[in-house]
Order: structure tokens, then sequence, then C-alpha cells
């Protein structure tokens, strides 16, 4: 049997914490209803679908890139990274790997990249899933940490309250240097 792996990330756009990725084998015997683009989802019908994706599917697996490696790479080579991480850590090798977008991971199996793909496969919108659901659990467990950037509520995206967080209180040691307005944070 051809096993399909459908992967995605989670957080490209934010100015702090790691890109995620999360690779997912579902079974085919045993379909997931509901499965669709984690951002299509509320978060609690997210955490549904992630309890569901983890006792159901063949396989799946959870990965990262830091905020050093997003810093010494860029976005788009750690969300690559992350991805080979998670394809790397599956308990079965898939014998092909559909990516949500239009790059594609340096993996050892066949891989395609699909544009959309996580409103289109249930694979990748299960991996999606995952990612996603990671992701806001790690920026939650770094809200405690940095509490005064308001974390548990934008999860780091560049929303107003969290660029005038960052004039109030600086960068800190979770942001990424690497951004434009993180960068200038910087320089001024």
């Amino acid at each position: 049997m051809n096993l399909v792996c459908g992967v995605d990330e989670a957080g490209r756009g934010p100015l702090a914490g790691p890109v995620y990725a999360a690779a997912v084998i579902l079974d085919p015997a045993a379909p997931i209803a509901g499965l669709a683009d984690s951002k299509t989802l509320s978060a609690s019908r997210r955490q549904e679908l992630a309890g569901q994706i983890r006792r159901q599917a063949l396989a799946w697996a959870i990965a990262s890139a830091t905020v050093d490696e997003i810093d010494a790479i860029n976005i788009l080579q750690a969300s690559l990274l992350a991805m080979c991480r998670a394809v790397e850590q599956l308990s079965i090798a898939p014998g092909e790997v559909l990516v949500d977008g239009n790059q594609c991971p340096a993996v050892s199996c066949p891989v395609r990249a699909i544009v959309r793909g996580d409103s289109k496969i249930a694979a990748i919108s299960a991996a999606s899933i995952l990612a996603k659901t990671a992701r806001d659990a790690e920026m939650l467990r770094l809200h405690q940490l940095y509490p005064a950037y308001g974390l548990d509520r934008h999860k780091g995206y560049p929303t107003a309250a969290h660029l005038a967080a960052l004039e109030l209180h600086g960068v800190s040691a979770i942001h990424r240097r690497s951004y434009a307005p993180i960068r200038r944070l910087l320089r001024d």
C-alpha cells in the first residue's frame, strides 16, 4: 500500500516564536470527518480534531525550527527544515509526501507541493491542524515566560497590540530578529 503523508507548517508570519510543521499519514479505513484548513476552524474545533488525528492516524509527527534557525537561514528554509524533521520522525515511512504550498522539503521519498493543499487534501488538513495546535500551545507556554507581549492573544503575529508591546518593552529572546519590524526596533 502506498501511504501518503500530508505535511503543513504553522507560524511563518509571526514576529515571535518557532515555526512548527506536522506530518500525518491518515488511516484510509478510519476517515476523520470535518478536516479542513486549520485557519478556517475555531480553536476548540481544532483541538477536538487534533485529538482525533492523534488517536486515529496511522502515524503523525510534529517538529519545529527555532527562532535562531529562522534568523540564520530565513523563514522559508526554516519551515522546510521543520517539515523534514516531522517527516523523519514518522514511525512509518510514507510512499509519497504531499506538502501544502509551492515549495518541497528535501525528504527521502517522492514529494509534491500542492497550492492550497490544506483545503484540498485530508492528510494535509490534518497536518495543518496538528502544526497549528502545537504552535498555539507553545505560544501559550511562552506567554507565561513573557507575559508583557500578549502572546496568548495574538500568538506572536504583528498585531497593533504586539507592536505596541514591542515599543514599550523592547525585543525579547523569542523575537525573530530577521523580521523587518524587529530589525527596525533594534536599529532605533
